[in-house]
């Protein structure tokens, strides 16, 4: 344990930042998930909302560097290929 007062604060920020993007990351499997299961089941309206969600929380992980651009972009192009190919 640190003895300094600002190592004490790092300790605490860095506890309390990695807790957040643990969440954040959650969600966002969560919500892959989600529209996984609309493109199985073949409910193109329920995968369309799940898509449109989903995209909108890997482009705001992006943004806060809690995913890499590219693999944001990757993700994107997958989960789009996947919504094209529901019939």
């Amino acid at each position: 344990m640190p003895n300094i007062k600002s190592a004490k604060k790092r300790v605490i920020v860095t506890e309390t930042k990695t807790n957040a993007n643990k969440s954040a990351k959650s969600e966002l499997k969560t919500l892959i998930k989600k529209f996984d299961a609309a493109v199985e089941a073949g409910d193109k309206d329920a995968a369309t909302v799940a898509y449109t969600v989903a995209v909108k929380k890997v482009d705001k992980a992006a943004s806060v560097n809690l995913l890499h651009k590219n693999k944001a972009a990757r993700k994107k192009s997958q989960l789009t290929k996947k919504l094209n190919s529901v019939g």
